[in-house]
Parts: structure tokens; sequence; C-alpha cells
């Protein structure tokens, strides 16, 4: 019988009795328990959820900077420093921002590259007397804002149709799509054909109908039309596939419920469709703006950059025309950049939205 109490007291302990110094008693060993020799992991262990997050975002921040912004660091420096044509050294001295002040006067090397008497004010942007790089920007943004805007009306357009269920839908897909597929190069080489004169018969039908001149190629008006249409051709498709997607995100069920309420096609569009589609047409905007703002390689392989500059036109000539203004080049080039960097400052700010709405 003596020995009860005993066996009581170890039952206790085992229980976690508070009178007997369980585990119950010291809730603190539990933590103790959990922690382990390493600082690092223990520190990590009390982070918040926000701090924890962004922990983990690190290494991706680190390989953004070292990617993105490393390049555009040294493209400012580079342009802070004077343009040496002659020696082994390609980057002379440093100058400030003169080469900023020399591309916005129109006293930079670079305006002489393209001077050229085609360029009259016939053409919509560009008027002669006007600093070169003004020049480059209002056909940049001409293009760009033009693009973007039929673009995303016919792809808008598309996606609609594809959205629809019908009979053959796979093969009008792939009509829709296939452009997109085709490189950049090979776009430019056939609508380069296709408006050559005695070569394509793109020419001589925009001349029969009075729209295009004789040799439209060399023409800075009609190339530039030329290569809006190129890109609205290609481009297009690109937007289809974004808003598709948002569209097909969409609940059926809300239209049905907008059917029965009597809602017209409109009203349930307006309703229902633009403003759920908006985030994902927002985001196909503001991709195929900057792709626009940055375009080369569709005006080189069409017209060339001497009938309708761009403002990466302005960049490449510098660098690789054979004049050795690398300095100048960077300047443009950084200016460029900031540039569609407002441009997409204005997208996140008026286009801001929460829980797909706009506010």
């Amino acid at each position: 019988m003596a020995g009860e109490p005993e066996a009581g007291a170890g039952t206790g302990t085992e229980t976690g009795d508070p009178g007997h110094g369980g585990l119950g008693s010291h809730p603190e060993r539990e933590t103790d328990q959990k922690r382990t020799g390493n600082p690092v992991i223990n520190w990590m262990e009390n982070l918040s959820e926000a701090a924890y997050a962004y922990l983990l975002l690190l290494p991706a921040f680190a390989l953004l900077t070292l990617i993105a912004f490393y390049p555009l660091i040294r493209t400012f420096i580079m342009s802070l420093r004077r343009d040496e044509t002659r020696g082994a050294d390609p980057l002379g001295g440093f100058v400030g921002i003169d080469n900023y002040v020399d591309i916005l006067t129109g006293n930079a090397r670079l305006a002489r590259q393209f001077v050229d008497i085609s360029l009259s004010s016939s053409f919509p942007f560009v008027e002669l007397g006007v600093p070169f790089l003004q020049q480059a920007l209002f056909v940049t943004l001409g293009f760009a804002i033009l693009s973007v805007f039929f673009e995303t009306v016919i792809g808008f357009g598309q996606a609609y149709v594809l959205d629809q269920d019908f009979r053959g839908r796979r093969w009008v897909r792939v009509a829709i799509i296939l452009p997109w597929a085709v490189p950049i190069v090979i776009q430019g080489m056939i609508f380069y054909l296709l408006f050559q004169p005695g070569v394509g018969f793109g020419s001589d039908l925009m001349q029969w109908l009075g729209i295009f001149g004789p040799n439209p190629l060399a023409d800075s008006q009609d190339a530039f039309i030329i290569i809006l249409v190129a890109d609205i051709w290609k481009s297009a498709a690109f937007m289809a596939l974004l808003i598709l997607a948002g569209l097909q995100s969409v609940d059926r069920s809300l239209y049905d419920v907008a059917r029965v309420a009597g809602a017209s096609p409109w009203q349930r569009f307006k309703m229902i469709t633009l403003p759920l589609v908006l985030p994902a047409l927002l985001v196909a905007m503001l991709f195929r703006t900057m792709d626009a703002m940055r375009v080369y390689g569709l005006i080189e392989s069409t017209a060339g950059c001497a009938s309708v500059p761009s403002l990466t036109c302005l960049v490449v000539e510098a660098m690789f025309g054979g004049t050795r203004i690398f300095a100048t080049a960077a300047a443009v080039a950084f200016a460029t950049a900031l540039v569609i960097g407002l441009i997409i400052s204005v997208y996140v700010f008026f286009f801001r939205d929460t829980e797909g709405g706009l506010y």
C-alpha cells in the first residue's frame, strides 16, 4: 500500500500535473525544443510574414538589379562623358549633361546622320528645322499610340470571336495566331517586297488608288503607314491571345443571369465583359506599348531608318554608323529608357485596379 502514492506521483509527473513539475508547468521548454542551434534559422523563424516574403524575393531583386539596372546605370555614366572619335578610348572626359543638351537643342552630331530632303513637312511628325531627337521622339510616340490603339481594337474583336463556340474554331485560331509566329525580319521582308515598285502588287495598287507615291518605301509618310500596317498585322494576334485568356476566365453564369434580367448584348458587354477583362487588357496594352517604343527591326528590314527614324534607330546609327559617338548614343538610349519608364508610370498611376476594377 505504501507504494501506491509513489505510483500516483509518477502518474502525475507523466500527465503534466502542475504540482509535480511536469511539462505543463514549463511551456517555455516547448519553444526551446523547437529552436535549433543555428542562429540564422532562429532569426528567420522570428520574422514577420511580410519580412519573410521580402527575404524570399531578395534573390530575384538581386538578379533583376544585375540584369536590368546595372546596364542602365552604366549607360547613364557613359552618357556623361565626351565623344572621342580618335584614339583607342571611345569615351573622353566628363562633360556632365552636355550630351543631353546637344540632343535636345539639335546640336548633336547624330542629327546630321538622318538629315534628308525627303524628310519634309509633308510627313505628319517631322519638319525640317526641328531637332532630330524630337523628330524621332514624335515618330516613335505616334507609332506607339496608333499601333497600340488599332491592335487593341482588332485584337479585342478577334478574341471575342474566338471566345464563341462555333464549328471550325480551331482553324480560325490558327489563322489569327499565325502572323505572330512570323519572325520580325521575315515580316519586314514580306512588306518590303510587297511595296517594292516592279516587284510587289501593293505599290502599284496603292498608286492606282492615289494613296501612295511611285516609291512608297522611300517616302517618309508612305513608309510610316506601311510599317504601321505591318506591325498591326503581326501584333494584333498577341493582343488577341492575352485578351482571350481574360475572356475565358469570366464566369459564364453571369451572362445567364444578365439574360434573365433582360440585359441587351451591349449591356452585357459593358457591365460584365469589359470590367472583368480590363486587367488583362491593360497588361496587354502595357506590353505592346513598351514593345512599340523600342521598334527598330521592323523599320530597318522594311523601309530603313532614313525614311522612318525612331529613337532606337538613333541609338543604333550612333553606335554602329561609323562615327564613334558612343557617349551621345548612350545619352539617347538613356533618354529612351526614361520615356518608356514615364509611360509605364502613367499606366500604373491611371490604370490602378482593385479586384479587377478601376479607381
